[in-house]
Protein backbone atom coordinates (compact mmCIF):
# COMPACT_ATOMS: atom_id res chain seq x y z
CA UNK A 1 0.00 0.00 0.00
CA UNK A 2 1.73 3.30 -0.69
CA UNK A 3 1.86 5.54 2.03
CA UNK A 4 0.56 9.15 2.27
CA UNK A 5 2.51 11.80 0.64
CA UNK A 6 1.94 14.28 3.48
CA UNK A 7 3.47 11.50 5.99
CA UNK A 8 6.06 10.93 4.16
CA UNK A 9 7.17 14.53 4.03
CA UNK A 10 6.45 14.74 7.80
CA UNK A 11 8.89 11.38 7.90
CA UNK A 12 11.22 12.71 5.29
CA UNK A 13 11.69 16.53 7.53
CA UNK A 14 12.54 14.39 10.63
CA UNK A 15 15.38 12.55 9.18
CA UNK A 16 16.74 15.25 6.83
CA UNK A 17 15.44 18.51 7.85
CA UNK A 18 17.80 20.65 6.03
CA UNK A 19 17.56 18.20 2.94
CA UNK A 20 16.58 19.69 -0.46
CA UNK A 21 14.85 17.37 -2.64
CA UNK A 22 17.62 17.08 -4.83
CA UNK A 23 20.12 16.60 -2.16
CA UNK A 24 17.42 13.41 -1.27
CA UNK A 25 17.34 12.36 -4.08
CA UNK A 26 21.37 12.14 -5.41
CA UNK A 27 22.13 10.73 -2.12
CA UNK A 28 19.71 7.70 -1.68
CA UNK A 29 19.75 7.06 -6.05
CA UNK A 30 16.24 8.08 -6.40
CA UNK A 31 15.63 9.93 -9.83
CA UNK A 32 14.22 13.50 -9.17
CA UNK A 33 11.08 12.75 -11.54
CA UNK A 34 10.16 9.45 -10.12
CA UNK A 35 10.28 11.23 -6.46
CA UNK A 36 8.16 13.90 -7.97
CA UNK A 37 5.71 11.61 -9.42
CA UNK A 38 4.65 10.23 -6.30
CA UNK A 39 4.11 13.46 -4.33
CA UNK A 40 2.05 14.82 -6.88
CA UNK A 41 0.03 11.79 -6.71
CA UNK A 42 0.17 11.75 -3.09
CA UNK A 43 1.01 8.17 -2.73
CA UNK A 44 4.64 7.53 -2.10
CA UNK A 45 5.79 3.70 -2.55
CA UNK A 46 7.93 1.58 -0.13
CA UNK A 47 10.72 1.43 -1.86
CA UNK A 48 11.18 5.08 -2.03
CA UNK A 49 11.44 4.85 1.83
CA UNK A 50 13.66 2.21 2.42
CA UNK A 51 16.56 3.89 -0.71
CA UNK A 52 15.78 6.93 1.66
CA UNK A 53 16.38 5.04 5.25
CA UNK A 54 19.69 3.25 3.83
CA UNK A 55 21.19 6.71 2.87
CA UNK A 56 20.73 8.35 5.86
CA UNK A 57 21.73 5.62 8.16
CA UNK A 58 17.90 4.54 9.13
CA UNK A 59 16.34 1.27 9.73
CA UNK A 60 14.24 0.53 6.79
CA UNK A 61 11.93 -1.34 9.16
CA UNK A 62 11.49 1.34 11.94
CA UNK A 63 10.71 3.60 8.84
CA UNK A 64 7.88 1.69 7.63
CA UNK A 65 6.85 1.24 10.94
CA UNK A 66 6.10 4.56 11.70
CA UNK A 67 3.53 5.05 8.99
CA UNK A 68 0.59 3.59 10.19
CA UNK A 69 0.07 0.63 7.19
CA UNK A 70 3.05 -0.77 8.82
CA UNK A 71 2.36 0.08 12.45
CA UNK A 72 2.26 -3.55 12.61
CA UNK A 73 6.50 -3.72 12.02
CA UNK A 74 6.98 -1.99 15.77
CA UNK A 75 6.69 -5.10 17.30
CA UNK A 76 8.84 -7.28 16.16
CA UNK A 77 8.42 -10.85 15.99
CA UNK A 78 11.55 -13.67 15.71
CA UNK A 79 10.67 -15.74 12.17
CA UNK A 80 9.85 -19.17 12.29
CA UNK A 81 12.11 -22.16 11.10
CA UNK A 82 10.21 -23.00 8.54
CA UNK A 83 10.73 -19.41 7.00
CA UNK A 84 14.32 -19.60 7.69
CA UNK A 85 14.31 -22.31 5.45
CA UNK A 86 12.21 -21.35 2.87
CA UNK A 87 14.86 -18.46 2.07
CA UNK A 88 17.65 -21.12 1.51
CA UNK A 89 17.88 -21.20 -2.09
CA UNK A 90 17.42 -24.73 -3.86
CA UNK A 91 21.08 -24.74 -4.90
CA UNK A 92 22.02 -24.45 -1.76
CA UNK A 93 19.77 -27.68 -0.27
CA UNK A 94 21.29 -29.72 -2.75
CA UNK A 95 25.05 -28.79 -1.67
CA UNK A 96 23.78 -29.28 2.35
CA UNK A 97 22.55 -33.00 1.06
CA UNK A 98 26.08 -33.85 -1.05
CA UNK A 99 28.32 -32.14 1.91
CA UNK A 100 26.67 -34.39 4.51
CA UNK A 101 27.18 -37.11 2.36
CA UNK A 102 30.50 -36.44 2.17
CA UNK A 103 33.46 -37.53 4.19
CA UNK A 104 37.24 -37.25 3.62
CA UNK A 105 39.55 -39.19 3.97
CA UNK A 106 40.58 -38.52 7.38
CA UNK A 107 36.67 -38.89 8.63
CA UNK A 108 35.81 -35.57 8.65
CA UNK A 109 32.83 -33.94 6.79
CA UNK A 110 33.37 -31.45 3.90
CA UNK A 111 33.77 -28.22 3.89
CA UNK A 112 30.20 -26.02 4.17
CA UNK A 113 29.93 -23.05 1.95
CA UNK A 114 28.37 -20.05 3.16
CA UNK A 115 24.77 -19.62 1.98
CA UNK A 116 23.40 -17.57 -0.54
CA UNK A 117 22.06 -14.64 0.20
CA UNK A 118 17.84 -13.67 0.15
CA UNK A 119 16.31 -13.26 -1.40
CA UNK A 120 16.46 -16.34 -4.44
CA UNK A 121 14.54 -17.24 -7.38
CA UNK A 122 11.41 -18.61 -5.71
CA UNK A 123 11.65 -17.07 -1.78
CA UNK A 124 8.28 -15.60 -2.39
CA UNK A 125 6.19 -18.54 -2.95
CA UNK A 126 8.52 -20.80 -1.01
CA UNK A 127 7.88 -18.41 2.40
CA UNK A 128 3.68 -18.45 1.56
CA UNK A 129 4.29 -22.40 1.18
CA UNK A 130 5.94 -22.50 4.44
CA UNK A 131 3.55 -20.73 6.39
CA UNK A 132 0.53 -22.09 4.55
CA UNK A 133 -1.71 -24.40 6.35
CA UNK A 134 -4.10 -24.82 3.57
CA UNK A 135 -6.35 -22.22 3.87
CA UNK A 136 -3.88 -19.18 4.05
CA UNK A 137 -4.57 -17.86 0.49
CA UNK A 138 -8.07 -17.60 0.97
CA UNK A 139 -8.04 -15.58 4.26
CA UNK A 140 -5.63 -13.42 2.20
CA UNK A 141 -7.88 -12.98 -0.58
CA UNK A 142 -10.68 -12.06 2.04
CA UNK A 143 -8.77 -9.53 4.06
CA UNK A 144 -7.81 -7.30 1.16
CA UNK A 145 -10.06 -8.10 -1.25
CA UNK A 146 -7.20 -9.25 -3.95
CA UNK A 147 -8.64 -12.46 -5.87
CA UNK A 148 -6.71 -15.17 -5.30
CA UNK A 149 -5.63 -16.00 -8.96
CA UNK A 150 -3.73 -12.56 -9.09
CA UNK A 151 -2.00 -13.12 -5.71
CA UNK A 152 -1.02 -16.82 -7.36
CA UNK A 153 0.48 -15.01 -10.04
CA UNK A 154 2.18 -12.74 -7.94
CA UNK A 155 3.67 -15.88 -6.28
CA UNK A 156 4.37 -17.37 -9.36
CA UNK A 157 6.39 -14.78 -10.76
CA UNK A 158 8.44 -14.36 -7.36
CA UNK A 159 6.71 -11.17 -6.13
CA UNK A 160 4.85 -9.97 -3.62
CA UNK A 161 3.68 -6.47 -2.73
CA UNK A 162 4.48 -4.70 0.50
CA UNK A 163 0.51 -4.56 1.24
CA UNK A 164 0.51 -8.29 0.53
CA UNK A 165 2.98 -9.02 2.30
CA UNK A 166 2.12 -7.42 5.68
CA UNK A 167 -1.27 -9.06 5.12
CA UNK A 168 -0.21 -12.83 4.45
CA UNK A 169 2.10 -12.66 7.68
CA UNK A 170 -0.82 -11.64 9.83
CA UNK A 171 -2.94 -13.93 8.36
CA UNK A 172 -0.43 -16.78 8.81
CA UNK A 173 0.20 -15.69 12.39
CA UNK A 174 3.83 -15.08 12.08
CA UNK A 175 6.45 -11.91 12.37
CA UNK A 176 5.61 -9.19 9.96
CA UNK A 177 8.53 -8.69 8.35
CA UNK A 178 9.33 -12.36 6.54
CA UNK A 179 7.36 -11.67 3.52
CA UNK A 180 9.25 -7.90 3.62
CA UNK A 181 12.71 -10.42 3.28
CA UNK A 182 11.24 -13.10 1.12
CA UNK A 183 10.48 -10.37 -1.54
CA UNK A 184 13.77 -8.23 -1.06
CA UNK A 185 12.32 -5.29 0.14
CA UNK A 186 13.98 -5.46 3.20
CA UNK A 187 17.35 -7.72 4.54
CA UNK A 188 17.63 -10.09 6.95
CA UNK A 189 19.66 -7.99 9.33
CA UNK A 190 17.28 -4.97 8.58
CA UNK A 191 14.09 -7.50 9.76
CA UNK A 192 16.77 -8.37 13.05
CA UNK A 193 17.37 -11.51 12.19
CA UNK A 194 20.43 -13.53 13.77
CA UNK A 195 23.36 -13.35 10.83
CA UNK A 196 23.69 -17.41 11.16
CA UNK A 197 19.90 -17.98 11.64
CA UNK A 198 19.35 -19.78 8.10
CA UNK A 199 22.42 -21.88 8.80
CA UNK A 200 21.30 -22.98 11.74
CA UNK A 201 17.76 -23.76 10.83
CA UNK A 202 19.74 -25.64 7.82
CA UNK A 203 21.89 -27.64 10.23
CA UNK A 204 18.86 -28.95 12.36
CA UNK A 205 16.85 -30.39 9.68
CA UNK A 206 17.03 -33.97 9.71
CA UNK A 207 18.64 -35.78 6.66
CA UNK A 208 15.45 -37.17 6.09
CA UNK A 209 13.54 -33.87 5.78
CA UNK A 210 16.44 -32.24 4.20
CA UNK A 211 16.63 -35.16 1.70
CA UNK A 212 12.60 -34.25 1.13
CA UNK A 213 12.91 -30.95 0.73
CA UNK A 214 15.64 -30.76 -2.13
CA UNK A 215 13.66 -33.15 -3.48
CA UNK A 216 10.51 -31.39 -3.63
CA UNK A 217 12.32 -28.40 -4.61
CA UNK A 218 13.30 -30.03 -7.34
CA UNK A 219 10.04 -31.49 -8.80
CA UNK A 220 9.06 -28.15 -8.60
CA UNK A 221 11.87 -26.75 -10.46
CA UNK A 222 11.11 -29.55 -13.10
CA UNK A 223 8.02 -28.66 -13.63
CA UNK A 224 8.92 -24.88 -14.04
CA UNK A 225 11.28 -25.88 -16.65
CA UNK A 226 9.13 -28.36 -18.32
CA UNK A 227 6.37 -25.37 -18.62
CA UNK A 228 8.98 -22.77 -19.90
CA UNK A 229 10.13 -25.07 -22.73
CA UNK A 230 6.42 -25.94 -23.75
CA UNK A 231 5.80 -22.09 -23.79
CA UNK A 232 9.04 -21.55 -26.33
CA UNK A 233 7.74 -24.26 -28.32
CA UNK A 234 4.52 -23.16 -28.84
CA UNK A 235 6.20 -19.40 -29.76
CA UNK A 236 8.60 -20.99 -32.11
CA UNK A 237 5.60 -22.41 -33.67
CA UNK A 238 3.70 -19.16 -33.91
CA UNK A 239 6.87 -17.12 -35.35
CA UNK A 240 7.21 -20.72 -37.90
CA UNK A 241 3.65 -19.92 -39.19
CA UNK A 242 3.63 -16.27 -39.40
CA UNK A 243 7.10 -16.53 -41.42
Amino acid sequence: MPLPAKAFQRWLHGIAPDASTADVCRVSGIKRTTLAQQLVRGKVAETTVVSISRAYGVNPVSALAGFEAYSLLAVPAPPTRCELVSQISTPDLLRAVLSRSAVDPAGRSAERPPLSPAPHATSVKNWVEAIDDGELRHRVSAATGVAPQNYSAQLTANRLSPELAIATSLAAGVGPAGGLVASGLITEAEAGWPPDARQTALDGLPDGELTTLAGDRLQALGKTLKRQEHDQEQTNKIWENLG
